[in-house]
């Protein structure tokens, strides 16, 4: 039996496969093919692939620059599609700060109602509003408040509504309120039970 010495170098590349040890004539790692040893044989075997030692292997040739060309195309379609996003982006936080604000002016307008309903309030209904609602958007509200007549107290509350996008105005929102009076000021006008 005749046994042959493999010897493999691994390329800097990659990782290199060694030829598979077989005994019979014509095999990879046997006696020498035709026309080149068993390096020749296994690049043939392989179509695409260049052998062992001569480079990378299995990597076509331009295919990293084709690799860049597209990295640079997807940068560029990202970068026209940006302002969109933004947009977009913007536009979501415009919607969520109209019904902050709108949500904003309901309690304000509950509770100038309430403090208008009160026999003797601590507090006039426009402050108590004012209180009730965070500080950035009291600043920009205005709250009307009537006194209790038919037995309720009416409080109407408007906020405006901050714009993240410059140049626009989107308004303000509106609510209004309705508190009974309590049984004090409903006697004292009649309206109670005796």
């Amino acid at each position: 039996m005749t046994r042959h010495r493999v010897r493999v170098r691994i390329a800097p590349g990659g990782p290199a496969t060694a030829p598979r040890h077989r005994d019979r004539p014509g095999a990879a790692g046997g006696p020498a093919a035709p026309g080149g040893g068993p390096a020749t044989a296994a690049a043939a075997r392989r179509p695409g692939r260049q052998a062992v030692g001569s480079g990378r292997v299995g990597r076509r040739p331009g295919a990293s620059r084709r690799g860049r060309g597209d990295a640079g195309s997807a940068s560029i379609e990202f970068l026209g599609f940006l302002p969109v996003l933004i947009l977009v982006a913007l536009a979501a936080v415009q919607l969520g700060i109209a019904a902050y604000a709108a949500q904003q002016a309901g309690t304000a307008a509950r509770a100038a109602a309430r403090t208008a309903s009160l026999d003797e309030p601590q507090t006039s209904p426009q402050a108590a509003g004012k209180a009730a609602i965070s500080g950035w958007l009291a600043d920009g509200a205005s709250i009307g408040s009537g006194g209790c007549g038919g037995g309720e107290a009416q409080a109407t509350a408007t906020v405006a509504i901050p714009s993240v996008i410059p140049g626009f105005d989107f308004g303000s929102a509106e609510k209004s309120a309705t508190m009974p009076c309590d049984d004090g000021q409903l006697q004292a006008t009649g309206g109670g039970q005796p």
